[in-house]
């Protein structure tokens, strides 16, 4: 396939049975470490907000911080990191969320975002959508304002994109994958 016909969703790897037995895992690792792939998914990503305000760019612990830098390096606007709990060194803020088996809890620093700051927040995939509605749900205790959610993948079966459209987000995916 030449270089030109060749879609976001053409660079992703998949990998059975990784990190358990029956899953089928969505590598964007190919992705990020080809040039044109990489600069095709942060353009494809941005594309729906151009001609909007955004002030801050969050990307979602671990992925999301790799696109998120990327992207807040092209609109020159300031990234925001969300955390795993106790990985930031600041005051931060924290939201749980429910996961398969149990609980976990993401973090992000208290004066990360200003009341009223336009807001992307940025991960390369959506599976249940937890991880970006814990996200969203910090990002608005502070008062910042979601522009929308971007992806890189949508895992349609496990109704993420429900979810955090039920939370009244404009929600933008570039692929999608059937198979958790």
């Amino acid at each position: 396939m030449s270089p030109q016909t060749k879609t976001v969703k053409d660079y992703i790897r998949t990998i059975a049975d990784f990190p358990h037995e029956g899953i089928l895992f969505r590598d964007v690792t190919t992705l990020f470490a080809d040039p044109r792939g990489f600069r095709m998914a942060i353009d494809q990503m941005l594309h729906p907000w151009a001609g909007q305000q955004i002030d801050k760019i969050v990307g979602l612990e671990a992925r999301g911080f790799i696109l998120g830098g990327a992207i807040a390096h092209q609109l020159s606007k300031g990234f925001v990191p969300i955390r795993k709990k106790g990985k930031l060194p600041g005051q931060t803020i924290s939201q749980a969320y429910s996961l398969e088996y149990g609980e976990a809890v993401m973090e992000m620093h208290e004066d990360a975002i200003a009341p009223g700051e336009k807001v992307l927040i940025v991960d390369d995939l959506l599976a249940t959508g937890g991880t970006c509605g814990a996200g969203i749900k910090l990002i608005e205790r502070v008062g910042g304002e979601i522009v929308g959610c971007s992806f890189i993948v949508d895992l349609p079966e496990l109704g993420g994109r429900k979810l955090l459209e039920d939370l009244g987000m404009n929600v933008h995916v570039l692929c999608e994958f059937e198979g958790a």
